[in-house]
């Protein structure tokens, strides 16, 4: 009898042991997976777990593919130009949109936008484009030596650097006589860097500044026919 009340005790202490380690290991894999843990802890259930993981990876690669499209979106939407401060040129084969950095140079940018709603710029030449290198503009006299009738602008040199697609002011040698004309490099120029004031960043259509012709010689300024203008230049928020 007191064999046969050891063998019983043993028994229970056994089926008491595999059904609190399966609850542990339900609790486990709820943790993990932000769901609930299976409802049947017997072997069969355990032996689909490795199809269950497989479903539970696809879920979660579902779940973030979608968290990574919203914020894409979201991202994209953040980065949203400012229409006060983007500029459009429109050039022969299409418009350049520009984003404007009054951050950055404030005088310039607010020069830009005044020369802009003034219709300054529009059909104004790129009197000199060096391959490779930039485009230059913004002279009414479409020889490099002009500019508009509104006094020349201090220096505002920044850290931010010359890549491709930067807009710079050109200037005479005295840093602070930039007033209308400026760059827009086809490449990444940083000898420049800290020498010419950035104002501005190609944000679509860099495709149609690499298409300006290019001038003759090392200075950019023979061409063999007319040189190609900025048909219209315009503020996004003017419409």
């Amino acid at each position: 009898m007191r064999f046969l009340i050891t063998i019983l005790v043993v028994v229970a202490i056994a089926v008491f042991g595999l059904v609190y380690g399966s609850v542990q290991i339900g609790q486990l894999f709820s943790g993990d997976r932000g769901g609930n843990a299976p409802s049947d802890a017997s072997p069969a259930a355990s032996s689909t777990s490795s199809d269950q993981d497989a479903a539970y990876l696809s879920d979660q690669t579902s779940s973030t593919s979608a968290d990574a499209l919203t914020g894409l979106a979201t991202t994209q939407e953040t980065i949203a130009l400012d229409p006060e401060n983007t500029l459009n040129i429109q050039l022969k084969d299409g418009t350049v949109v520009i984003e404007l950095l009054p951050d950055v140079a404030p005088l310039h940018v607010a020069r830009i936008k005044e020369l802009t709603r003034q219709g300054f710029y529009n059909g104004i030449k790129f009197h000199r484009v060096i391959d490779g290198f930039m485009a230059q503009t913004g002279d009414p006299r479409g020889d490099g030596t002009g500019g508009s009738e509104l006094p020349d602008l201090p220096a505002e040199f920044s850290s931010v650097p010359f890549e491709r697609g930067t807009l710079g002011m050109a200037r005479a040698q005295n840093p602070n006589s930039a007033n209308s004309q400026f760059f827009i490099m086809f490449a990444e120029g940083s000898f420049l860097n800290g020498q010419y004031t950035v104002f501005g960043q190609v944000q679509s259509g860099m495709e149609f500044v690499d298409n300006i012709t290019k001038g003759a010689g090392q200075n950019g300024t023979s061409f063999a026919g007319e040189p190609d203008t900025m048909i219209a230049v315009s503020i996004a928020a003017d419409g």
